[in-house]
């Protein structure tokens, strides 16, 4: 992040001292998450809550995101913390004169690998087991924990260490071991704090980032014996490697994910900023790997593209610290990987939504996103939040992601700047239209939307509506404009009434050619 006066900073979340490292030249080192300064404030804000999930209940994101937005602190630093990250993304962007071209050649691989997916997932498990690997495969997430399950327990592993996987989040391994009494560790700080807090991660690649670091300060405290009062990053960081360390060295099995599968080799690869995925694979004899089936590339010759493009698009680095390949096991040691669908067969045959398959789980789409930033990523109730997550999560229940869909404003930013140029806001306007048909939607807003579809439908109906509503807001008293029945006057100031619209001052401005308009002009 930087300290320049009129950037992205608020005041008072600058530091009195540049905190980052010099690099050889003598310039300070900008690093792809930024440095993360204390709230110089008198006020002890609580961390909000995310969103109550109960069952199949529709994920009431609203209330979530209020929560979050009624605590400034929190709204703030996670806003601002997200937009360096995509400023970030964007000098990256500009940096390289191809990126326009490597975004459709990665667009293109993916189309063509899910095209024939069946045929390049035979290949990876032809190569993998050649390579000495044991294959399996998930139909969903409760066969892969299963899996995952059964290859512990003939190993009589008690405690696994893994590293980030979002895979692992969305079949819900970790419930699934507990109660097997199985240990799972998270080695990636931020899962770390999250897992400390009995939480899920909050963001695809910065998993904690709605915490301040007070947040973090009360974890360890009453988890870690930490000084509460301590909130230094050094300090902090210290404390859960001491804690952290001792049950990595004796863990019995280790876990990774995988971001990218190459049919060809039967190897895959794991980016990480920490090196906690080469902790997991390598310390202890036993490697399992879960990699969703979407995560396959034809040819090691295509990892160049998306490796260019998959961290300058979540953080803004040129290129993740670790770039882990992994292809057979290593000496002494065994290998599972374990692919899995949970739902994945079944949206590449939703003709409006399979090209959300093409998805390297970069964030881009989140740290754009003016409603992500603004409403945090526990607001959404489900894995995969922000934009990104109003395309997927309707794909596993319809019902319980029903509103998500409607928590964004359509402006085509996520799309923008996707990697893999999934057309998301597109998809988040279909998913409205589908759940709209399929009556998945509140009846007061599906009789609110038919009422609008009416009046927008028959432009006389809509003058006189506008010009009612016009005379309306400049005679109407405050109470009776601002009410709970105005959903926009709850969070903003109506704009105030113009003198006359569009179509009256072009009606006066050009009377000929109204006059060949007919009442049928928008």
């Amino acid at each position: 992040m930087t300290d320049e006066p009129g950037g992205l900073i608020h005041p008072e979340l600058r530091s009195e001292r540049n905190e980052s490292p010099v690099g050889p030249a003598g310039q300070r080192l900008q690093h792809a998450e930024g440095t993360s300064q204390p709230l110089r404030s008198k006020i002890r804000e609580r961390q909000p809550r995310g969103a109550e999930v109960n069952g199949r209940r529709p994920i009431d994101h609203e209330a979530a995101a209020a929560r979050f937005i009624a605590a400034p602190e929190h709204e703030k630093m996670h806003d601002e913390r997200l937009w360096d990250l995509r400023s970030k993304r964007d000098a990256q962007m500009h940096a390289i004169p191809e990126w326009e071209e490597l975004r459709e050649l990665a667009s293109q691989i993916k189309q063509h690998t899910l095209a024939h997916l069946d045929e390049y997932l035979e290949q990876f498990e032809a190569a993998a087991k050649a390579n000495g690997v044991h294959v399996h495969w998930a139909t969903d997430g409760a066969a892969h924990n299963r899996i995952v399950h059964g290859i512990l327990r003939d190993h009589g592993a008690k405690r696994l260490i893994k590293s980030k996987s979002m895979l692992t989040e969305e079949c819900g391994l970790r419930d699934y071991m507990a109660a097997t009494g199985i240990e799972v560790v998270e080695t990636d700080l931020g899962e770390r704090i999250q897992q400390l807090d009995d939480e899920p991660p909050s963001h695809v690649v910065v998993p904690a980032v709605h915490k301040l670091r007070r947040d973090v300060a009360e974890v360890f405290s009453r988890t870690l014996g930490s000084d509460p009062d301590t909130d230094e990053v050094p300090y902090l960081a210290e404390r859960q490697r001491e804690a952290t360390r001792p049950l990595i060295l004796s863990a019995d099995a280790g876990m990774t994910g995988g971001n990218f599968a190459v049919a060809e080799t039967g190897s895959f690869v794991v980016c990480t900023n920490e090196g906690n995925a080469d902790l997991s694979a390598n310390v202890p004899a036993l490697h399992i790997a879960s990699i969703g089936i979407e995560k396959l590339i034809p040819r090691v010759e295509h990892l160049g593209v998306f490796i260019r493009l998959l961290s300058r698009s979540a953080l803004g680095s040129p290129i993740t610290q670790y770039t882990s390949h992994f292809r057979r096991p290593r000496e002494g040691g065994e290998m599972h990987v374990v692919l899995v669908d949970n739902g994945r067969s079944a949206r590449l045959g939703m003709a409006e939504f399979w090209t959300s398959l093409k998805c390297i789980r970069c964030g881009a789409c989140m740290n754009t996103c003016p409603v992500f930033r603004r409403s945090g990523g526990l607001s959404y109730g489900a894995t995969y939040a922000g934009p990104i997550g109003l395309i997927l999560d309707p794909t596993f229940d319809k019902r319980k992601y029903s509103t998500l869909p409607f928590a964004s404003t359509l402006n085509g930013s996520c799309s923008n700047v996707c990697p893999v140029k999934i057309n998301i806001h597109e998809q988040i306007f279909a998913w409205r239209r589908v759940l709209a048909e399929e009556h998945e939607i509140p009846l007061v807003k599906r009789q609110m939307m038919q009422a609008a579809g009416a009046v927008l439908s028959r432009p006389a109906l809509y003058r006189a509506a506008i010009s009612t509503a016009d005379s309306a807001l400049r005679f109407l008293p405050r109470f009776a404009v601002y009410n709970r029945w105005n959903a926009w006057g709850a969070g903003r100031e109506m704009p105030p009434a113009p003198k006359e619209t569009f179509h009256t001052w072009y009606a006066r401005t050009h009377p000929a050619a109204d006059k060949g308009s007919g009442d049928g002009s928008a």
